[in-house]
């Protein structure tokens, strides 16, 4: 999920830079479905999730084996845009905001 969701927000702020993440985690949580083989490959999906709030927002995460055509997991993050200079949480940027509301979901459908 760390992976997933680091890749997601730094393409949203068109960065690699590790330093532009200005977010913490506030709850993580995961819930495992089916069991994984030993090398399985899994495909990892990450989405927003309806509604975005003023300072946070919520990422969840699907986990499938394509082979076996299986959700084998579902996740959910909790993030708060946070400013690490002023140790406090901030607003969303609006383009950020944007961003998020164009790609997210209803947690209700499609099995997020």
């Amino acid at each position: 999920m760390e992976t997933l969701r680091t890749e997601y927000y730094l393409h949203l702020r068109h960065s690699t830079d590790p330093h532009d993440l200005d977010i913490i985690i506030a709850e993580a949580r995961c819930r495992y479905l089916a069991p994984v083989a030993y090398q399985a490959e899994l495909l990892g999906e990450v989405a927003p999730a309806h509604p975005i709030g003023r300072t946070s927002f919520s990422l969840l995460y699907r986990f499938s084996d394509e082979r076996q055509g299986v959700v084998t997991a579902r996740g959910l993050t909790a993030i708060v845009a946070y400013d690490y200079s002023n140790g406090s949480k901030k607003p969303i940027p609006d383009a950020l905001r944007s961003a998020l509301e164009r790609d997210a979901v209803n947690p209700k459908d499609e099995g997020w």
